[in-house]
Parts: C-alpha cells; sequence; structure tokens
C-alpha cells in the first residue's frame, strides 16, 4: 500500500516538474526565475516544514525513535562514504560524478513524501537525516570539489535548515506549542515544498541539451549508482539495524530514512558544481535523470523493504 502512495505523490510532483520545463519553454517564465524559487524555498518554505514537524509533545517513545533516526542517519553517511571511495577508485569518477552518487535531494523532496506516504507527525524523523545530510555536504561534499575548502563550521551551523532544527528541537523540549494560527502558517507553507522544489527541478530541466545528455555513458553509470546501488546496499543496513532497534515504529522510522536515502542527486551538488566551474551541466543532467528515474526506482525499493 504504501508503494502505491508514493508512487502517486511521485507521479503527482513529476507533473509539476513538466508545467515547469514547459513554462520555460513557451517563454511564460525566464530560466533565471528558478534562483528565487529557490531562495524562497530554501528560506522560507523548508523552515517552516522543519518547525511545523517539531510541533509535537515529547513522549520517551518519541525520544527513542528520533534516536534512532540519527543512529541510522550516521550509518547511512558512513556506508556511503566508502561506496565513494571504492567509486573513486575503481570508476574515477568526477567530483561532480561522486557527490551525485553519495548525496540525495532528500532536502527538497522527503519532507512533502513523508507528509504524504505516512502522515505529517513522521516527517520529524526526517529532520535526522537532513541535518547529519548538512554536515557532511558541507565538509565532505564541498572539497570534493575544492581541495583546498576547510571544514567550515560556521557555514554548518548558520544554515537555515540547522537554525529550524534547533528552534524546533528547543520548541519541543520546553513544551512550548505553536498557536493554532502560526501552525496553520507553517503547516500551509511546508505543503508548498514538494511542488516549488519540482518547479525549480522543471526550469533546469529546460535548460539540458537532452541528445547530449543520452549520449553520456556516465550519465547511466551514475544513475544505476544513485538510484539501485546505493539504496540497496543502504535496504541492507537498516534491515540488520532494524532487527536490533527493538523499539516501536522502528519499521516506520527507518522506512523515513531509507527514502531520505533513495531520493534523487542532490540539488545542492548542481550548486557547487556551477560555482566551481566542474561539470555543472553534467551536475543538472544528473539531477534531472535521476529525478524521472525515482518514479520507477522508489515504489520498487520499498515494496521490498516492506515484504
Amino acid at each position: 500500500m504504501i508503494s502505491y502512495l508514493l508512487l502517486y505523490k511521485i507521479l503527482q510532483l513529476f507533473i509539476v516538474l513538466v508545467l515547469g520545463f514547459l513554462l520555460v519553454k513557451f517563454k511564460v517564465i525566464r530560466e533565471s526565475d528558478g534562483t528565487v524559487l529557490s531562495k524562497i524555498s530554501l528560506y522560507m518554505l523548508m523552515p517552516a516544514a522543519i518547525i511545523n514537524s517539531f510541533d509535537v509533545e515529547l513522549t520517551p517513545e518519541l525520544a527513542k525513535g528520533i534516536g534512532l533516526a540519527y543512529i541510522a542517519a550516521v550509518v547511512i553517511h558512513i556506508v556511503l562514504l566508502g561506496i565513494d571511495a571504492i567509486y573513486k577508485r575503481a570508476a574515477h569518477g568526477t567530483s561532480a560524478e561522486r557527490a551525485s552518487v553519495m548525496y540525495s535531494n532528500a532536502a527538497n523532496l522527503i519532507i512533502p513524501i513523508v507528509s504524504f506516504v505516512l502522515g505529517e507527525e513522521w516527517v520529524i524523523y526526517s529532520c535526522a537525516f537532513m541535518s547529519v545530510q548538512l554536515v557532511f555536504i558541507w565538509s565532505h561534499g564541498i572539497r570534493m570539489f575544492s581541495e583546498n575548502e576547510k571544514f567550515n563550521i560556521k557555514k554548518i551551523l548558520l544554515n537555515v535548515n540547522i537554525i529550524a532544527i534547533a528552534v524546533g528541537v528547543v520548541f519541543m523540549l520546553c513544551g512550548i506549542r505553536l498557536p493554532v494560527f502560526v501552525k496553520d502558517i507553517t503547516s500551509s507553507l511546508g505543503g508548498m515544498l514538494g511542488n516549488v522544489g519540482m518547479l525549480i527541478a522543471g526550469i533546469l530541466a529546460a535548460q539540458v541539451d537532452f541528445k547530449k545528455m543520452i549520449r553520456n555513458k556516465r550519465l547511466y553509470l551514475v544513475l544505476a549508482m544513485r538510484m539501485i546501488v546505493c539504496p540497496a546496499v543502504v535496504l541492507v543496513i537498516l534491515k540488520i539495524i532494524g532487527s536490533f532497534a527493538g523499539i516501536a515504529n522502528a519499521e516506520n522510522i527507518l522506512l523515513v530514512s531509507f527514502l531520505a536515502a533513495m531520493t534523487p542527486a542532490a540539488a545542492t551538488v548542481m550548486q557547487f558544481a556551477q560555482l566551481s566551474g566542474r561539470d555543472a551541466d553534467f551536475a543538472v543532467a544528473v539531477n534531472i535523470a535521476t529525478t524521472v528515474v525515482c518514479i520507477a526506482t522508489m515504489p520498487a525499493f520499498v515494496a521490498i523493504y516492506s515484504m
């Protein structure tokens, strides 16, 4: 049942991507408008969705669940580091390839997907994956594109999503609940996150040379690694963790982590590639291609996970 709900939601989001693509092709909007939408998504929609997810009563069961989600997120990223090391040595992967393989687009897609498939009360567990991923992206990820880039704790701590998570955690620990009026606003803004993210992807797709993209054999290698190999390895890891978890709802909590790990390539990779001048077009092509392929791979892996 969950895999069917997931397929339904992904198809909805894909249609929004196509609409974004058509808006650019018919010159209703410009390609540069995607930057404005990205800022709206990053600085308003995502923080609202995160804060809204923490507007719950902290119970011992919830605390254990969040702890399990953080353990899973850390283990997943350590395993992905190992996959990256193997891919770098065996396939001589470029920075854009390696980052696209390792980092998923959890920040943009996991909240709308989890809220639709499992319910808003499960979104809080996705924040564990997102916060761990942000630390890895702004340390290991950014060094893929610039060897001289040092670990920047300031960029991590001042990231708007980390701030939103910190605010949400403080509110939850202190028992501060959002007023109904504010709760409705954060819930409404958070509900826009998936559609706006797909509009941005559609605008980016309008800039891709698809003929050139499908002729690039490296693209298919990255696709296989990001959408098949990494999810398969993560599935095995989460099943092992789940067998030792011993807490209520462990299966669904780990499913949230699994969904986050098998989303398409991270949009942040495109930004790093563009800023460093390293394979920016390829990074965009991978993002679009993995977004299309996830229509089939994500429901299939969820079905396997649920067996």
